[in-house]
């Protein structure tokens, strides 16, 4: 996404940390002349501008506003911000737990992190940060505002909001906390059904997520589940090879997950299933919202194409792009877009993101409460996707046949959820038994 998590990558990176070889120019004639003007107006700012200058803050602000100019993807981010930023896929860090994106100047909140200081405020996906501590937001760009919500442990960060439904903005007082994040979290329901949360795409979410699976096996007294439901609502992606880790475990051999393509079109990459620790063909339901973006739209995109699940939610965001970090000699970043990245079928989603196979809103009073929420198409200087977008206001309530009802799943407190258990258990009693009703999907 456009988001600086802070602490976390929200992006499908083509690696957590990349150095390329040094830049090739195609040294043109306008090229020079372009340079040339640059010198020239640096040269007049550092001699005769009414005070004394900060030449480094010119030369960042110039990058800053080069990259302002491409997609919003692409970051320079200054070197005390990068030193935090290389650790953030560790799962472990000190700060809020909030994943912030841009939108008109302002900056506003994607999703907060589940068990972090954001969520237990009440911050929620869609509010706008007008103020962190005394400093106005305005213009603020991602960096500076992830370094100021980062801090020690234990430390007050007055955040001011403004909501939709909000008279004026309100002020949330927050405590910075460690945020631990475990990628994977499962839970066994009645029946031999299960849930897996995917939070983030981090290092070792492939293996986390197997583990997982194992436990809930033994938790269903060693026989293989009947259903699975991945949960990769609010999950804003991360590392790309965790998301093809993901996919693959669901896949058999030989299927392509994702592709790539970079700037002349033609194919960078292609990733594939390997048949090896691949899971039972049991159905499965995948969850998704507007919160899914990039590897979590990988993983849904990958999975609905070979007919492995069904989708079930709202659509997602549709950051259909990959991202490298490259570090700089002065310890500086730079988050540069490098290709656009395409389902098992050929489609890009970018603009469009993954559209459930059954539109089903958070609640039962059926209001699509996510149908405003921010998403790649708001985004400024965001790429356009291929064929017409899909406008999320337009989608009518379509829930899955074949309901029965899980016995408990109501008082999960998740209407998605109860929706997607009971469309698993209703699969496996049409069909008689489980391995029958997960024939179906390959």
């Amino acid at each position: 996404m456009t988001s600086l998590r802070c602490g976390l990558l929200a992006f499908a990176l083509a690696s957590s940390a990349w150095a390329g070889p040094p830049p090739s120019f195609d040294h043109t004639e306008s090229t020079y002349r372009e340079l040339e003007l640059f010198a020239r107006v640096l040269s007049h700012v550092q001699n005769n501008y009414v005070d004394q200058v900060d030449e480094e803050a010119l030369i960042h602000g110039a990058i800053k506003g080069m990259l302002d100019t491409l997609d919003p993807h692409t970051q320079y981010i200054p070197p005390d911000v990068f030193k935090e930023v290389k650790i953030d896929t560790s799962g472990e860090f000190g700060d809020l737990g909030i994943e912030i994106t841009r939108k008109n100047e302002q900056v506003i909140v994607v999703a907060p992190i589940d068990d972090t200081p954001a969520q237990r405020a009440g911050i929620k996906s869609g509010d706008q940060i007008i103020r962190i501590d005394d400093e106005s937001t305005r213009s603020m760009d991602l960096a500076r505002a992830m370094q100021k919500m980062r801090g020690p442990a234990g430390k007050k960060v007055l955040l001011t909001i403004m909501r939709e439904g909000f008279n004026a903005p309100r002020e949330f007082a927050l405590i910075r906390d460690y945020v631990r994040i475990a990628s994977v979290e499962g839970a066994l329901h009645g029946g031999g059904f299960a849930s897996l949360r995917l939070k983030s795409f981090q290092a070792n979410t492939g293996t986390s997520l197997g583990k997982e699976l194992q436990r809930l096996r033994s938790a269903n007294g060693g026989k293989e589940l009947k259903g699975v439901v991945l949960d990769l609502r609010n999950n804003p992606g991360g590392l790309l090879d965790q998301a093809v880790a993901v996919a693959d475990r669901f896949l058999p051999g030989g299927l392509v997950i994702v592709s790539t393509r970079g700037r002349t079109g033609p194919l960078v990459s292609e990733e594939k299933s390997r048949a090896r620790n691949t899971e039972a063909k049991y159905p499965m339901v995948v969850l998704v919202n507007a919160g899914s973006a990039s590897a979590s739209e990988v993983v849904a995109g990958a999975l609905k194409d070979h007919h492995r699940a069904v989708i079930i939610g709202t659509p997602t965001f549709g950051k259909g792009s990959v991202q490298t970090l490259i570090e700089m000699e002065d310890g500086s970043g730079l988050k540069l877009t490098i290709a656009r990245y395409f389902t098992p079928s050929g489609r890009s989603i970018q603009e469009k993101g993954i559209l459930p196979d059954f539109i089903v809103p958070d609640t039962k009073d059926g209001q699509l409460t996510h149908a405003d929420q921010l998403r790649e198409r708001d985004l400024k200087h965001h790429f356009k996707g291929e064929g017409e977008a899909i406008d999320p206001k337009a989608l009518k309530v379509s829930l899955p046949p074949t309901l029965k009802p899980l016995e408990g799943s109501e008082k999960l407190g998740d209407y998605q959820l109860e929706i997607a258990l009971g469309y698993l258990n209703g699969l496996v009693a049409s069909e008689g038994k489980s391995s029958a009703a997960g024939s179906r999907y390959y």
